[in-house]
Formats: structure tokens, sequence, C-alpha cells
């Protein structure tokens, strides 16, 4: 008698150990064993949750010290394309083409900053995941401390001012209480 659905018991994994069960069977027991198995599925899944490195073994270059020396370089160059990813862990387009640029340049006998001079003159200090400070840059490098420091001024201007006690309404008039009694009542 087939313990799956359907006589789908081909196409269902079978991990060696585990019993078959039948779907609609509840689960007894083995609660630590199950408990393990979610922890190393977890574990497994957490290998796999930090970025892989995006250069494809086609890519690499046979001389390890140079593929070493363009390893070192793409993680310090920007991918133009994506949110402050290295060009050695992006998969976009674009990325690869800085790659393959960085790998022939230094194929071509360029030291690393005669790769970086070129890649800027390319494609701007943008592409430095640490741009140098100069006049061009300095949004980059003090943008945030600035905004940091409006929204700490701005934060400590609405506590002032929450601190200040409110004074309370005005008591009505004679006039105005014999209009609201008027409305209540109706």
């Amino acid at each position: 008698m087939s313990t799956t659905p359907s006589g789908l018991s081909g196409h269902l994994p079978h991990f060696a150990g585990e019993e078959k069960k039948s779907i609609s069977s509840p689960v007894r027991g083995g609660g630590a064993s199950q408990g393990r198995r979610g922890s190393w599925l977890a574990l497994f899944a957490l290998l796999f949750a930090f970025p892989a490195l995006a250069v494809e073994p086609s890519e690499m270059l046979p001389d390890p010290a140079l593929e070493s020396r363009a390893r070192d370089i793409g993680r310090a160059l920007r991918c133009v394309v994506c949110q402050n990813q290295s060009i050695d862990d992006s998969n976009a387009e674009v990325a690869r083409d800085m790659r393959r640029a960085v790998r022939e340049r230094l194929t071509a006998g360029d030291q690393d900053d005669q790769v970086f001079a070129y890649m800027v003159a390319r494609y701007g200090d943008y592409v430095l995941l640490k741009p140098p400070f100069k006049a061009g840059t300095w949004i980059l490098w003090l943008g945030g401390p600035l905004v940091l420091l409006v929204a700490g001024t701005v934060l400590l201007i609405a506590a002032r001012r929450r601190r200040t006690p409110l004074m309370p309404p005005e008591p009505l008039t004679n006039e105005e209480q014999r209009r609201l009694d008027a409305l209540l009542r109706d």
C-alpha cells in the first residue's frame, strides 16, 4: 500500500534512516531528531544566505598571484549599477565587464594603482568603495554625518517644544455656554 497520495511514491524524496510516513498521519515522537534536523537545515540555509562571489571560473586568471590581485582590486571597486556592492560580489553584466577589464589590465602588466586609475578615469570616483576625500567627493564623506546632525537638531527642537506646558483653553463665555447647552438639548 502506498503512503503517498495518487501514487507519487516514486517522486518524493526519502532520506536515509527516515521512516516513510503517511502525509495524512500526524507526526508522533522524534521531536529531538526533528529539532536537530531543523537546526541543520537552518545552518545550511545560513551558509547560502551570505553573498556568493560572482566571479565565474571562466573569468579567473591562470596565475594565482595575478588572480589574487584581481580579487583584491575587485573587492575595492563598486559595481556602478548595484547598491553598494563590489564587482567581486555582483552578478550584473556591467560588473562582469569591469572584472574583465581589471584582469586585462593586470595581464598587460599594470600595477594595482594603475588599474584603479584606469577604472576611475572610465567610471569616476564613484567606482571606488572608499573614494578619496576631495572637492568632488565631500558629499559622499560628509553627507551621512550632515544628515544625522540635521535630524538630531530637528528632534531636539521637537522635544523642547513638547516640554513647554500647554496653556489650558480659556473658559467659555456666558453666550457660548448658552449656545452649547441649546445644541446639546436638541
